[in-house]
């Protein structure tokens, strides 16, 4: 082992075989009702370990909200969908008080728990609600509670929100603000199949349909896992690569190349930073590795920062994403170190 990989403890070192085990197990898991989409899986299972949320985007029939389902049966996880549409208020999410009856034979108020008190929650279409609404989910997803009528109830851990947005129809849409989509981890585009993967799912969708999958681990071993990542250790030169990738999507900042001053109106921030670690440690973690390297945040960084570069008219005039300027920010920054 290197240095930093003997500062885990012997446990940890157990604890990270296990969880290599058990992402192992949950692949399989989700194969038998999901085709294809390994890069998804991953991506899903990096923000849940992680601490953190993702933002799946994809037409519609790509099996998102399958795939979150099923996801949450094999980590024994509550699970909850929430249908985003224009007149969804902050109660229907959050709950609200009700009028009740007691034992007494009084009347009184009695908070019923909306669908945003579960582990796992689907946010179908999330940028179909109103601001209100997106303001209340904003704070479960950044405090991890909600308040209602002044007082304030706290979310269960684990707590983990999968949103879902379509790119092509945007009638009666309210795009996201900016302080919301920096609170997803990942920006995760959900693709077509591939021919070979369409054929068998044609093949296997159209007949009896499959039962319930196996829990392959429980709510306690989420949040063991969760602690676990954190302590993951990562070189300097890894915490250097996070930085200053991060600075350079900044048009403003000095060590931004000329090439894309003219390409990106707005870069990504701290919060940038601080998930390409958390993917990092992440991922390295559910691979087997006891220590995160700059290969496991090449794999993360796409995730994290394409919503958070924001690209001017030029660059969309010329057909040049937020993607292809960060795949190439990583490559000249390897080329320098």
């Amino acid at each position: 082992m290197t240095t930093l990989e003997t500062q885990l403890q012997s446990n940890d070192v157990a604890a990270i075989d296990r969880l290599g085990q058990v992402y192992s197990s949950l692949k399989q898991e989700l194969g038998k009702v999901i085709v294809g989409q390994e890069a998804v899986i991953e991506q899903l299972a990096i923000c849940l370990f992680a601490r953190s949320h993702a933002l799946l985007m994809g037409v519609p029939g790509l099996a998102k909200t399958l795939l979150v389902s099923r996801l949450a049966e094999t980590l024994a996880l509550d699970f909850s969908r929430i249908q985003f549409t224009p007149d969804l208020m902050p109660m229907d999410i959050t709950g609200t008080d009700i009028l009740q009856q007691n034992d007494a034979g009084r009347r009184e108020f009695e908070f019923a728990k909306g669908p945003v008190f579960a582990n796992v929650v689907l946010a179908d279409e999330i940028n179909r609600a109103p601001a209100k609404t997106q303001a209340a989910m904003l704070e479960a997803m950044q405090e991890h509670r909600v308040t209602v009528v002044g007082r304030t109830y706290k979310l269960d851990a684990p707590f983990f929100v999968l949103a879902t947005q379509n790119p092509i129809e945007q009638e009666g849409t309210y795009p996201l603000p900016e302080a919301q989509l920096d609170r997803f981890m990942f920006l995760i585009s959900v693709d077509y199949p591939s021919r070979d993967e369409e054929l068998q799912i044609a093949r296997t969708t159209t007949g009896n349909p499959i039962g319930a999958l196996q829990s392959i681990i429980s709510k306690a071993d989420v949040l063991e896992f969760q602690s676990l990542v954190r302590r993951i250790p990562i070189p300097d030169h890894v915490y250097e690569f996070a930085v200053d990738l991060t600075r350079q999507t900044r048009p403003d900042d000095e060590t931004a190349p000329k090439w894309l001053k003219p390409l990106v109106a707005w870069g990504a921030g701290p919060r940038a930073v601080q998930y390409l670690i958390l993917g990092t440690k992440a991922r390295a973690a559910l691979l087997g590795n006891y220590i995160g390297s700059v290969e496991d945040l090449e794999a993360v960084a796409e995730s994290v920062l394409c919503h958070r570069v924001l690209t001017t008219f030029e660059a969309e005039s010329e057909g040049v994403t937020s993607r292809e300027i960060i795949r190439r920010l990583i490559d000249e920054l390897k080329k320098r170190r």
